[in-house]
């Protein structure tokens, strides 16, 4: 069986500049609301249906999570869906907004 792959927050923005990446935040809906990565999704247990149905499933899929360790069963259940190229970011948004302050949207 396929598993997903670890990235850390350092490597995170040259596959974003690689275009098509999709950054799936499966935080509360407040602490997304209050600042996550550019550009990324809110994945809950509601939306995860529609993201796997509207998502390309070939398309690199980066989840975050607070500190690393949820995201990894969000990134597993990805590839249990067929998905090919599934990351869970170590560290979560806690490592990413300390190395990329300037890459956080609020």
């Amino acid at each position: 069986m396929t598993t997903f792959k670890h990235i850390q927050a350092s490597d995170l923005p040259a596959l974003i500049e690689n275009g098509n990446v999709v950054i799936a935040d499966v935080r509360d809906i407040n602490s997304f609301n209050t600042g996550h990565i550019k550009g990324a999704q809110h994945l809950s247990n509601e939306s995860i249906t529609e993201f796997v149905r509207n998502t390309d499933i070939d398309a690199p899929v980066v989840v975050c999570c607070y500190h690393g360790n949820s995201s990894q069963q969000a990134a597993q259940y990805l590839i249990s869906q067929d998905f090919t190229d599934v990351y869970s970011l170590d560290g979560g948004f806690g490592a990413w907004q300390l190395q990329h302050p300037e890459l956080v949207e609020h």
